[in-house]
């Protein structure tokens, strides 16, 4: 069956409200880890996951930021207006470039108590850092579709708009994590290792990661690389579709150096694990990538995004990933560059073949999810027998909860 014609219908799961994680656990790498294994299933906790991974191997984790995406404002009557950074202004080429920003920012916002808010309408927000005083305002400019396009100006005008949002702003939790963000939250729905502000998402497999398992996987002689995906809103938009044609996925960035895609490419054809859903998509968007820029080597860096169905409707069936990556690394060369970001709306659902990795560490996603098809995708029908034994044996499921490592080989 080709994936447009996939229903959300025949991935769903009974998930209990009890089954939910709202609160991580006091220790990240305490949490379970479920390992399957070609049809085996066995379970540790995450401490123990350098174990189950081969020695020269390499490992691959996203480092993007959560953004505190969150900004509450006090109009003069009281009301309150949640203005929720979603994507940046078209006017910005990327993310990165939208984040260091000073003095001024556009940006496209769901906003919550819009109908308290009127157009041209200017918000401020006051607060102090290090014994100075700060101010942000925020002014509605229009709607685009669902979103609200929002202009920010700020005092001091030298800081970025990155830092802005650290000091002023809220840690986003998933929608079904209903309850407010604590100071908790701030330092737990983040990877130890996360480096590049621009997500609203945390890539959530990696927040069982400690320096104690990174020490573990460094004495096994595993190799630790980084590629960057910006998770977006559209991570938690529910499949509403009667099939996965009518589905529009969301763009994501990717920004990868040139120095990570060359270790990627040293460890093409042995084991790699990609830690995260996030990390997979980024992985196989990158041989997708390089098959455009081995069919096309002038490609421009518009063409080369991904499309939903690229890797569907592109022939590759003789392109190793050797090949691919290789391609995209000489494309690369060829524009001078020592860093690629685009996007990707990659799509990966039953049907299609990974091409990259052959471990996946991952959490336990929601029913009826673009996330849950890229599990069954990695691992076939046996998805629901991983799910059903996390259900039966008291795994945490979600952002917050535990996870699991499959393995293909």
């Amino acid at each position: 069956m080709h994936p447009k014609n996939i229903s959300i219908l025949d991935y769903t799961y009974a998930l209990p409200t009890e089954k939910i994680a709202f609160h991580p656990l006091e220790k990240r790498d305490q949490s379970k880890l479920l390992i399957y294994n070609n049809g085996d299933i066995q379970t540790d906790l995450y401490s123990g996951i350098a174990n189950y991974l081969p020695s020269d191997s390499l490992i691959v984790f996203n480092d993007t930021k959560v953004m505190e995406a969150r900004l509450l404002f006090k109009k003069p009557t009281g009301a309150t207006i949640e203005i929720f950074c979603l994507e940046h202004g078209t006017v910005y080429p990327d993310i990165s470039t939208a984040m260091t920003q000073r003095g001024t920012v556009q940006w496209q916002c769901l906003i919550g108590g819009a109908s308290k808010w009127k157009p041209g309408q200017i918000l401020e927000k006051h607060w102090q850092s290090e014994g100075k005083d700060h101010v942000l305002h925020a002014r509605y400019d229009g709607k685009n579709g669902d979103c609200f396009n929002i202009s920010f100006t700020w005092e001091p005008y030298e800081l970025s708009f990155a830092e802005i949002l650290h000091q002023a702003g809220v840690m986003p939790l998933p929608p079904y994590i209903k309850r407010e963000a604590t100071t908790e939250d701030a330092g737990r729905y983040q990877t130890i290792y996360a480096d590049k502000d621009g997500s609203v998402a945390a890539p959530t497999a990696g927040l069982h990661f400690t320096d104690a398992i990174m020490n573990s996987l460094k004495n096994k002689n595993i190799e630790t690389s980084y590629v960057t995906l910006h998770v977006g809103a559209g991570t938690f938009k529910p499949v509403k579709a009667s099939t996965m044609e009518e589905h529009p996925m969301h763009a994501e960035y990717i920004d990868i150096r040139i120095d990570s895609l060359q270790k990627l490419i040293n460890y093409t054809g042995k084991n790699i694990t990609a830690v995260g859903t996030t990390s997979l998509r980024t992985l196989e968007s990158l041989y997708w990538m390089g098959v455009k820029s081995l069919v096309n080597p002038t490609i421009t860096i518009d063409e080369i995004s991904i499309n939903q169905w690229d890797a569907y409707e592109l022939a590759a069936d003789n392109i190793s990933s050797s090949t691919a990556l290789n391609a995209l690394l000489k494309w690369m060369q060829s524009q001078h560059s020592e860093r690629l970001i685009t996007t990707t709306r990659l799509l990966i659902a039953p049907g299609y073949k990974i091409r990259i990795a052959n471990r996946l560490v991952t959490n336990f996603h929601q029913p009826q999810s673009t996330l849950l098809l890229l599990v069954a995708a990695f691992i076939g029908d046996d998805w629901r027998k991983v799910y059903d034994f996390a259900l039966e044996n008291d795994f945490r499921f979600l952002s917050y909860g535990d996870g699991c490592l499959l393995q293909r080989v």
